[in-house]
């Protein structure tokens, strides 16, 4: 299936045949599965990792996650269960309800168990790998749709004596009511069930379960969520239970559960900041009106690199690649220079005793011997007097057809802008764990040092500069390539930072994204409120920024300026349009 020309099309047929519903369409996107309504539309779009649609070994694995949200569609009431700012309470909802709604479809479609088993398989093999930077919730989460499940935990798991502890406590009655789920009701119920019982494991003292050093999370944090799953029951979030109270009690047990909860919490990265220690921002805001941090502190920036590139990429590659970048988007550079030469053509000043000769000044100058002004010179266009950075995401999920569509889409855009004369530079950015920085973390920990304030622990940024501002060799663009993680709040400050220096009546910032910011040791939810942030300040310097999203529309929740990007031979193409309507439309 994954061979054919138009693999959305075929699984799309497929999606619709089981889940019974006419109006379903597949996509692919980064993050999980999930369902995709867009505003005005009726129909219902799917949207599949693109990490499993890149390897053709991956294909059972992806029918698995077509499985997975055709019987969620099929057999689940209309809650967004697994709404990315659910709480830890809504993803064990889901869990719970997946499992139910599974069951259902295997009843219906038995070739699908064999599907399911090899996407839980991968989606397992994922989540192991990033275990050591998931927060406590999410480990508990994990661990507790592994159990039912009957999968066996990992290795890493089985090392948690807290979430050994939290499986006790719920085992014999609300894991075995979630189990037994006949509803999305029933499933939430037992959801419910399942937090209350590791919360009042944690009140009791022997045990503190649910604290982390992120911040809460809430399903209050969205009201129209939170209104819909308060139509199943749930009416309040998790709180760290027993309070700070609880948190120290349980960790002063020498040797006990609640000192191995504790340790892990303290280690947990995404440490939730108050406004009195978060550091202050200039021109943005330092805490939002709940306390919870707006930006991403890391725990050091000496280790942060940035290697400048330009001009150090292969010269036969770059030519090859200028090639390509000029037949996706000749026709398209061609009429914009048509246009922007019109547009100087109509700004002369004319009578000037020096320039470029004037014709129609010419009889003039022939029947008048004292005429001393023949002479125009052109006005330098408005669109002219514009600088252009490009910000490109090199984390992981940029690998394969992703990332070297991006990198034609900057040929091309660099090249195009080179040639009309505009000056412009090509970012790129990611992070990767660095073992000096991990040596001060540890140092730090050790020394008892108060971590909570900050959000980057391990990783370091790794920035990388691809054809810098004011350069002509393009060559380095043929060195794009994917690194690690995305921490996007930092490097959007960097890219803005480098391009406010310039000296320019418009400055404009485009961001190539495939997802959600993320680091291995961040709290997902201070990487969000960081980029917003962020964004926000920018703006307010006066950058016109423009999110263009790869087969995501994470772009739309952060930049008020997003292009989603749904089928990834048009990135180019769609980015060359996007920046010739805000070099012309402006004006």
């Amino acid at each position: 299936m994954l061979a054919s020309a138009e693999p959305e099309l075929a699984l799309g047929r497929l999606a619709r045949v089981l889940s019974g519903d006419a109006r379903v369409s597949v996509a692919f996107g980064a993050g999980e599965p999930h369902v995709r309504a867009e505003p005005g539309e009726s129909g219902v779009h799917f949207v599949l990792p693109a990490r499993l649609a890149e390897n053709a070994a991956h294909e059972a694995g992806l029918l698995g996650a077509l499985d997975l949200l055709a019987a969620r569609q099929r057999y689940s009431d209309t809650v967004r269960l697994d709404h990315p700012r659910a709480g830890v309470t809504g993803r064990i909802a889901q869990a719970v309800e997946d499992r139910r709604v599974l069951a259902r479809l295997g009843a219906a479609f038995p070739g699908a168990q064999h599907y399911v088993d090899r996407w839980r398989a991968q989606r397992g093999e994922e989540i192991a790998r990033r275990w050591p930077g998931l927060p406590w919730r999410e480990r508990l989460a994990w661990t507790i749709e592994r159990a039912l499940w009957h999968e066996a935990p990992h290795a890493l798991e089985r090392d948690a004596a807290s979430l050994a502890a939290a499986l006790r406590a719920v085992e014999d009655g609300p894991l075995a009511a979630a189990r037994a789920s006949d509803s999305t009701r029933a499933s939430v119920r037992a959801a419910e069930a399942i937090v209350a019982g590791v919360r009042s494991l944690a009140s009791r003292g022997a045990n503190n379960m649910m604290q982390t050093a992120g911040p809460a999370e809430g399903l209050d944090d969205d009201p129209a969520l939170a209104q819909a799953l308060a139509d199943f029951g749930i009416d309040d979030d998790i709180a760290p239970p027993g309070g700070e109270a609880a948190i120290d009690n349980a960790s002063r047990e020498p040797g006990g559960a609640g000192a191995q909860a504790a340790n892990e919490a303290e280690s947990a990265p995404g440490a939730s900041l108050s406004e009195a220690d978060a550091p202050h921002a200039a021109g943005g805001p330092r805490a939002g009106a709940s306390g919870r941090p707006l930006l991403s502190i890391p725990l050091t920036t000496a280790f942060d690199t940035v290697t400048d590139l330009t001009g150090r990429g292969d010269a036969t590659a770059w030519r090859k690649l200028r090639t390509l970048a000029r037949a996706e988007t000749g026709a398209l550079k061609t009429h914009l220079e048509r246009v922007l030469k019109a547009d100087e053509l109509t700004h002369w000043k004319r009578e000037q005793e020096r320039g470029e000769i004037d014709r129609a000044a010419l009889a003039r100058l022939a029947a008048s011997r004292g005429y001393r002004t023949p002479f125009r010179v052109a006005r330098q266009a408005s669109g002219r007097d514009t600088v252009v950075s490009l910000l490109i995401d090199l984390s992981g999920s940029m690998a394969g057809r992703k990332i070297e569509l991006a990198r034609l889409c900057a040929a091309a855009l660099g090249d195009a802008l080179t040639q009309l004369a505009f000056d412009a530079e090509v970012l790129g950015y990611s992070s990767i764990e660095s073992p000096e920085m991990r040596a001060v973390f540890e140092r730090e920990r050790a020394a008892g040092a108060d971590l909570r304030r900050f959000n980057r622990f391990v990783e370091r940024l790794d920035l990388r500069v691809f054809k810098r501002f004011g350069a002509r060799d393009l060559s380095g663009l043929a060195a794009i390539e994917c690194g690690h993680e995305n921490p996007d709040g930092e490097a959007l400050a960097w890219a803005a930072a480098r391009l406010a220096q310039r000296k320019a009546r418009r400055r404009l910032l485009f961001v190539l994204s495939d997802g959600y910011p993320s680091t291995s040791d961040g709290d997902a939810a201070v990487l969000r409120t960081d980029l917003l942030a962020r964004v926000a300040a920018v703006q307010q310097m006066g950058i016109e920024l423009v999110g263009i999203g790869i087969l995501d529309d994470a772009v739309e929740a952060f930049y008020p300026n997003a292009v989603v990007v749904r089928k990834l031979h048009e990135l180019p193409a769609v980015a060359f349009a996007t920046l010739s309507r805000l070099l012309v439309g402006h004006r």
